[in-house]
């Protein structure tokens, strides 16, 4: 603001007075939208609902954009969000502008037309002048318009994924680019661990695994050569099971990733692994990823408890077996698991403690797959860069996307974080998936004061928040609660034909006690409850004919507790089955 004070001594005191309370009014509403002398708005009263370290602010950029996954910050500020699935008129990303500094939003537009053959969006950078961005089976860039929020280039393809020529999973792909005019993306295992029949109990793995010549790996392209296939461009390194976090550090010239581990232990090998192992295992991979690199998979896992890297069971693995794991690239750190780890950024801007200089943010979406077990992430992680290398130990710094103390079910949480991006200012930006709100992270203390009393209440955080800590063994065990529910459930709609010890009377009502029904095919057991069967059943290897009346008349949560402690009863042991899971399926009855 100019103000020319010289104009002011020609005229009488009543005017003099009112060009200065008019001035002081701006500078105050000024200092107001800019939060100080510093430029930044103020954070709101409750950090958009979130926790930080002592001295940081958050305020909400804007609050329900949709279904967001990656998003990127321009020079100015603008920021771009790309969606998962394109809205009712086809448009794809969201671009946002904020006009008078306020942190928030005054401009939101959804524009994109283009290629989605997935519907499956995930990366959104800004690179040299372009927006990258991609959807399952797509990378895509659009020329970004000086001067303006929406780019106005068409939109060019770069890489063609052919995934649906086979089975397929894992399929997100983040970007990221190097220094020298290439372009990485990320091609995901189709499977969970290559075994020969998926995801099911007891099958070994495939040696050696046909996967890994199309698939777990990185693969380099051209950043800017129009319409590559997977063909045109070059393995970069293999073994990794699914990436949906990945970023070039400039420090030292080099691709680093987040690797979500394999799934369910517990379901596939019960007699190696208990449910709280299945909770907690494999690590979720923070790895430096050199070219030519294969970090193991699908024949090796990390188990960050013993810090070792281990073969899994599926390759003769029990656990403890370290095998050739040595051969294989070893993770800077182990996270616990099914955290699931969604992006990466490397902070290299000025407007945080000297901590956090060129450290590593992880924004973690959150697992679905812990039961009994509260579920855990929904967080956002930071490692520290020390001395030119990475901390062997992570910090929480940004919690309470969640929304309730205790996730039991991953629909319980509020907001899932899934992206970061740095602002021009060293603002940090955070969205979530399920509604589309983005936070803007702002530091606002003494960065030289900045210490061990700012970091307190994280580091307490970290060891004491159901969805962040190692659950202890016995005292969190959620099915306690759900098993002493199913039971009284159980007895009361179902044991006067399946009996109290679930073997049945052997003539009318087949047992559910080691019942091929109860622990094979989840859908067919819910389905089975909701409408009822009538006509021959066989069950291990006993024909029945007596009719079963549907239970579509109990709630979900009320189906879930009895499926779940009959499951877990009478000599079985399957994993839990949840309410969302009930839901799902009666409404497709409908």
């Amino acid at each position: 603001m100019k103000v020319n004070f010289k104009n002011l001594y020609g005229t009488n005191l009543r005017t003099k007075l009112t060009a200065f309370l008019g001035l002081a009014f701006l500078i105050t509403i000024s200092f107001i939208n800019s939060g100080g002398p510093g430029g930044l708005p103020q954070g709101d009263p409750d950090n958009g609902g979130l926790a930080l370290p002592g001295d940081f602010e958050a305020v909400v950029v804007a609050d329900s954009l949709g279904r967001a996954r990656h998003l990127a910050v321009n020079k100015n500020g603008d920021i771009y969000v790309k969606l998962r699935v394109p809205d009712a008129q086809k448009r794809g990303s969201v671009a946002l502008r904020d006009n008078n500094n306020d942190g928030k939003a005054d401009i939101i537009e959804y524009f994109g037309s283009y290629p989605d053959t997935g519907n499956y969006g995930t990366a959104m950078r800004i690179h040299k002048g372009y927006l990258y961005f991609s959807t399952a089976g797509e990378v895509l860039r659009t020329k970004l318009t000086p001067g303006k929020l929406v780019p106005e280039g068409k939109t060019e393809t770069i890489v063609v994924d052919n995934y649906k020529r086979g089975k397929y999973s894992h399929i997100a792909k983040p970007i990221a680019f190097d220094n020298k005019g290439n372009m990485y993306v990320p091609f995901g295992s189709p499977s969970d661990v290559c075994q020969i029949a998926d995801r099911q109990p007891g099958s070994m793995g495939q040696m050696p695994c046909p996967e890994l010549k199309e698939h777990a790996g990185v693969w380099k392209f051209s950043e800017s050569k129009l319409n590559q296939k997977q063909s045109d461009g070059t393995m970069y390194a293999t073994g990794i099971r699914s990436i949906v976090g990945m970023a070039w550090n400039k420090v030292d010239n080099s691709l680093y990733a987040m690797q979500h581990g394999r799934d369910d232990f517990s379901r596939t090998w019960s007699n190696l692994y208990t449910s709280w192992h299945s909770a907690l295992l494999p690590s979720e991979e923070f790895l430096k990823v050199p070219e030519g690199s294969d970090s193991g998979w699908p024949y090796y896992y990390y188990d960050f408890m013993q810090g070792k890297k281990l073969l899994n069971p599926e390759y003769g693995g029990d656990g403890k077996k370290e095998g050739d794991a040595a051969k294989y690239n070893m993770p800077i750190i182990g996270f616990p698991g099914h955290f699931a780890p969604n992006d990466l950024l490397f902070y290299t801007g000025n407007q945080f403690p000297e901590r956090y200089k060129n450290g590593a943010f992880v924004a973690f979406h959150g697992s679905t797959i812990r039961a009994p077990y509260p579920q855990g992430g929904y967080c956002v992680a930071f490692v520290p860069f020390i001395n030119g290398k990475f901390s062997s130990e992570w910090e929480l710094f940004a919690d309470g996307f969640g929304g309730v103390d205790t996730i039991v079910y991953t629909s319980d949480a509020k907001y899932r974080p899934m992206g970061l991006a740095q602002g021009p200012d060293g603002s940090l930006y955070m969205n979530d998936s399920e509604k589309g709100k983005i936070w803007r992270v702002m530091f606002k203390g003494d960065k030289k004061k900045f210490g061990t009393s700012q970091l307190a209440g994280m580091a307490a955080r970290k060891l004491t928040s159901p969805n962040v800590k190692s659950p202890d063994f016995d005292k969190d065990n959620l099915m306690k609660g759900q098993l002493v529910a199913g039971a009284k459930l159980y007895n009361t709609y179902c044991a006067s034909c399946h009996q109290q010890n679930g073997k049945g009377d052997g003539t009318r009502f087949p047992p559910v006690a080691e019942s091929e029904w109860v622990n094979g095919d989840r859908r067919k057991l819910i389905e089975l409850v909701l409408n009822g069967l009538s006509g021959p059943i066989t069950v291990k290897g006993v024909g029945y004919n007596e009719a079963m009346p549907p239970h579509g008349y109990l709630k979900d949560t009320e189906i879930a507790q009895i499926l779940t402690y009959v499951r877990s009863s009478f000599g079985n042991n399957s994993s839990a089955i949840t309410p969302n899971e009930v839901s799902r399926y009666r409404a497709r009855r409908q």
